[in-house]
């Protein structure tokens, strides 16, 4: 079983994804989808139960946002958990019900408002839960942890529900099984993608266009992040390619080509010569040549080029993304949580 957990600010995006289709696909993709995959992609989602809630998307949203009132401090209202079971498993939709209430408890929000949902578009079982992290009491449920809590979650659910059992998160894996390969296909099909699309574009607005072209969204910001035609976000920076490697990359690419533009004019006036071959004798023509090809050779901007050319090399050699830690994980991103739960009390 793998878990999933984030949190928003958006009640209606999180409900839309998870009571809606695919944005995106007309009625006839959906059905021609769904005689290729035999999988439903028209009305995916099925509602399991509402906790303490009931309507469609905008009278959820609306519900949620009243309570969401209860609280003055929380910034992200929004619990979006997901629970996907191994591929060749299944379950009861009475027993994914029970998957679901666990869950809910797991994060405090069993006495909030949630749905809990069903889709149907994929090969793998997967329930997911968006729910108000406030409560009718106005308490906030904390996401604190929330890596490592989904990850004790499913190994126990796994147990008790005898399911194949998936590797926890690295960042909470032994040191000895954190050695052991994993591999994201998504993620490294992001990276190919990010590489290729790299090597062949001049600028950033062409990079964007051809990504664009590839089926990804971009968000740039701080950093950049690609989200793919299954809506999944991945950072650019889980796949080593950051947004600052990126524009250095892009940066390297433009002087290359403005110095290779100098070399260029460079042989060119070397190579022009007014001097009358005719009056020359064969072996000063000879000694000509030589002294041309020896000052191309020695050309002031080969060197830059050859450096530059270097630095792109380097920049592009693939990266070993397996051991990457979310920053919410890192001494840094943990410490900077615990400051702004600090302050909050204050």
């Amino acid at each position: 079983m793998i878990g999933h957990v984030s949190t928003g600010a958006s009640f209606f995006h999180c409900i839309s994804y998870c009571l809606e289709d695919k944005q995106g696909l007309s009625e006839e993709q959906k059905l021609q989808l769904s005689l290729k995959d035999h999988l439903q992609h028209k009305d995916r989602a099925e509602v399991l139960y509402y906790n303490k809630c009931f309507g469609d998307k905008y009278e959820l949203t609306k519900d949620f946002k009243d309570v969401r009132k209860l609280s003055k401090r929380v910034e992200k209202p929004v619990l979006h958990l997901s629970l996907r079971l191994a591929p060749g498993e299944s379950l009861s939709k009475d027993k994914l019900m029970e998957i679901g209430r666990e869950c809910a408890k797991e994060f405090g929000v069993s006495d909030n408002q949630y749905i809990c949902v069903l889709h149907k578009d994929t090969n793998e079982q997967h329930i997911h839960i968006a729910a108000n992290r406030v409560g009718f009491n106005g308490k906030v449920a904390s996401d604190s942890n929330s890596y490592k809590r989904m990850a004790a979650l499913c190994r126990r659910l796994e147990k008790q529900y005898k399911l194949q059992e998936v590797l926890s998160p690295r960042a909470f894996l032994s040191p000895k099984d954190r050695l052991l390969p994993r591999q994201d296909q998504r993620k490294e099909k992001l990276k190919t993608d990010i590489w290729q699309t790299l090597k062949k574009v001049r600028n950033y607005s062409e990079f964007e266009q051809r990504m664009q072209a590839l089926g990804y969204k971009l968000i740039k910001g701080r950093g950049i992040s690609f989200i793919d035609d299954k809506k999944v976000k991945v950072k650019g920076s889980e796949v080593g390619f950051s947004l600052a490697k990126i524009e250095r990359v892009l940066t390297l690419k433009q002087e290359l080509v403005t110095k290779q533009a100098e070399q260029k004019r460079y042989e060119a006036a070397i190579q022009h010569d007014t001097t009358n071959q005719q009056t020359l004798s064969p072996a000063q023509r000879m000694l000509r040549e030589t002294q041309r090809a020896a000052h191309i050779e020695h050309s002031p901007i080969g060197p830059v080029i050859k450096e530059l050319s270097s630095l792109l090399e380097q920049l592009l050699q693939p990266v070993d993304t397996s051991n990457y830690l979310p920053y919410e994980l890192t001494e840094e991103g943990i410490k900077r949580r615990k400051r702004k739960q600090k302050s909050h009390r204050i």
